[in-house]
């Protein structure tokens, strides 16, 4: 069976998304825990990009194997801090686990906040292909001038893209101008106004009062440096973390690489971490918005899981 072969009337994905600090891994057990009360099968598929890497857990806020409550879960600790994440390669990876558990008559739950590999699954496109030369000539000119400049170029070429990407992210912003430039076509058009699904689908959007959540996510970040998030970058740099394309850049882990550089001091530090979360979050709300057929609960209702389960 391949990716694009779906098993015969297996059981649909559900997706539960929202922006950071929603919950969104305590539904997804909770809900897995009552389809098996119910008599079937669920599985848990990570959808966010950097709990795909190991050793990265305290500023990701990952769940340990010890209390995944016997639930299969899948793609979290799959690369080196050194890998570079691609929604390229994670794409086919995905599928590839979701028809396998559909196969197995289980239901698959994807549950992540990183808006565009969730879509790699749920939705039917594919992703533009990619040129070295031309990724090449543009990687050099971010080296060269920083993302300034390739930022203002991506607004002209693809607005919508560069507001979702924002003026620091690089890496990305070396993505979109690759896919305009080789295609002709903003890279936002990837997702299109009415997305089709990819498989029989069920969205469950965790949403959360905007005042509250910058509250919960700003204890968040204090409490990742309390937890010894500085101890577990440290322990990463022996690993390659400097070296690594994504997990470098990740919120957190590159503001706790400031400081330990000595080029940021512990309250500047958090505060840049809390600035970019709360930006992250609001970008993610704008991203989720736009799924069709999603069903909003309110992240803190004391019927959460029957409520989703009743979605179902």
């Amino acid at each position: 069976m391949t990716a694009e072969e779906p098993p015969a009337d297996g059981p649909g994905i559900v997706a539960i998304v929202g922006s950071t600090g929603t919950g969104k891994t305590e539904l997804s057990l909770g809900l897995a825990e009552a389809i098996r009360r119910r008599g079937g099968e669920a599985e848990i598929v990570n959808a966010d990009a950097m709990q795909l890497y190991r050793g990265m857990d305290i500023g990701t806020a990952k769940l340990p194997p010890s209390e995944w409550r016997g639930i299969p879960h899948h793609l979290f600790d799959v690369l080196d801090v050194t890998d570079e994440a691609t929604v390229a390669w994670y794409q086919p990876e995905a599928r590839r686990i979701v028809d396998g558990i559909r196969g197995r008559g289980a239901t698959p739950i994807l549950v992540g906040g990183s808006g565009l590999y969730v879509s790699s699954v749920v939705f039917d496109f594919r992703f533009p292909g990619t040129d070295p030369a031309v990724r090449a000539r543009l990687e050099a000119e971010l080296a060269a001038v920083g993302p300034g400049m390739l930022y203002r170029r991506l607004r002209e070429v693809d607005p919508e893209s560069a507001r979702r990407i924002g003026s620091t992210n690089g890496r990305r912003i070396v993505r979109a101008l690759e896919v305009a430039e080789i295609t002709g076509e903003p890279v936002s058009g990837a997702l299109p106004d009415e997305p089709q699904p990819w498989r029989p689908l069920t969205l469950i959007g965790l949403a959360a009062p905007r005042e509250q959540l910058v509250r919960r996510l700003d204890e968040r970040v204090e409490r990742m440096w309390r937890d010894g998030l500085l101890d577990e970058v440290e322990r990463l740099r022996t690993l390659g973390l400097e070296r690594g394309v994504t997990a470098s850049r990740a919120i957190g882990y590159a503001q706790a690489l400031g400081e330990l550089r000595g080029e940021l001091g512990r309250a500047e530090a958090i505060a840049q971490t809390q600035q970019l979360t709360r930006r992250y979050a609001r970008r993610q709300v704008s991203w989720f918005k736009r799924y069709p057929g999603i069903h909003w609960l309110d992240y803190d209702r004391a019927d959460l899981v029957a409520a989703a389960l009743d979605r179902l």
